[in-house]
């Protein structure tokens, strides 16, 4: 692996987004659709302006969800109904450019814990996005995996 490759050689880069006044059952409904585990949180211009995670939606459901709890599902509904992305989100967001390399990416996933970057262009419009498992990925593109 060549770890001055430019992200944008590996990013994502159709993104799904939500706004920050969508509601966090729209969230949900991504995240129950789609196998993706960080929502940037864009703004109408489409710039950058929070992050959602799937561990920030699941920590706001009732815990006997797990049960399949018919109060607890009507309260989970309620709660996401009531709650807006703005509300929950991250608003302090680390992002990085398209022309960065894949070694400043990884530094930022090491020392902040980070799952997933946002990829901005100049004026921090969203281009895309890169996520830890694009990074193992690319770096395992050729091995064989004996699993």
């Amino acid at each position: 692996m060549d770890a001055n490759t430019a992200i944008k050689d590996i990013m994502t880069d159709t993104v799904i987004t939500v706004q920050p006044n969508d509601t966090m059952d729209h969230v949900q409904e991504v995240f129950e659709r789609k196998t993706i585990h960080h929502l940037p949180v864009v703004s109408p211009k489409g710039k950058v302006v929070g992050m959602i995670s799937k561990s920030d939606y699941l920590k706001l459901l009732h815990g006997f969800t797990l049960f399949k709890a018919q109060k607890s599902a009507e309260y989970n509904k309620a709660i996401l109904r009531s709650l807006l992305v703005e509300e929950v989100m991250t608003k302090q967001v680390a992002t990085l450019k398209a022309d960065d390399s894949l070694l400043m990416a990884a530094g930022y996933f090491r020392e902040n814990l980070f799952h997933a970057i946002p990829i901005v262009d100049d004026d921090h419009s969203l281009i895309g996005i890169l996520s830890t498992y694009d990074l193992i990925s690319f770096a395992f593109r050729d091995a064989k995996l004996n699993v």
